[in-house]
């Protein structure tokens, strides 16, 4: 996954209205009810289905950092999709999505101004017609590039132009060399 998958990812994880099992057998048993047998779930954590069911059973309290990252991972990429579909859709439809990241920004701009790319530390709220062109790049498997673009375009008319009030003879904006980048909706 690239960084702004990734991103998108997190944040829809941060919208449950439920947090998810904590507990090892809590986790196990969402998932194998989720997914329907302990053979599938062994298959997707890499270890065995005797293990699941010690783990379902209580017979084995912990499982190795490996694993129970695998299993947390798992449990929270099941947990209320119901929830994020419909928080995704309000940010497309409504609210927009707000994107904070430290980044290279670089443009071009007309003759006599600087282009040159530096860092910045931005936070903008981009509105909800970026966020479903993200959220359609993504269903559509785009690559980190082509989102990164959508992201760019957005910061260059919403920041960088202040909506179609300033530095109209900017053309693009290009994020490059990013710290961290998160989003939220």
């Amino acid at each position: 996954m690239g960084e702004i998958e990734d991103a998108i990812e997190r944040a829809g994880r941060e919208s449950f209205t439920r947090e998810p099992p904590k507990t090892l057998k809590g986790q196990i048993g969402y998932l194998l009810k989720q997914m329907g047998s302990a053979k599938a779930v062994a298959q997707e954590l890499g270890v065995t289905a005797d293990s699941v069911n010690r783990y379902r059973r209580g017979a084995r309290k912990h499982a190795r950092a490996d694993v129970a990252a695998k299993i947390d991972d798992s449990v929270r990429a099941r947990w209320q999709p119901q929830v994020r579909k419909r928080r995704q859709k309000q940010a497309a439809a409504a609210t927009g999505i707000t994107v904070e990241t430290r980044a290279r920004f670089g443009y071009s701009a007309a003759v006599g101004t600087t282009d040159d790319g530096r860092f910045r530390r931005l936070t903008v709220h981009l509105p909800p017609a970026y966020a479903q062109r993200l959220f359609d790049a993504r269903d559509a498997g785009a690559g980190d590039q082509e989102m990164r673009g959508i992201i760019a375009e957005g910061f260059k008319d919403v920041y960088f132009q202040d909506g179609g009030g300033r530095a109209m003879g900017l053309s693009d904006v290009a994020i490059n060399d990013i710290d961290y980048l998160d989003l939220d909706y």
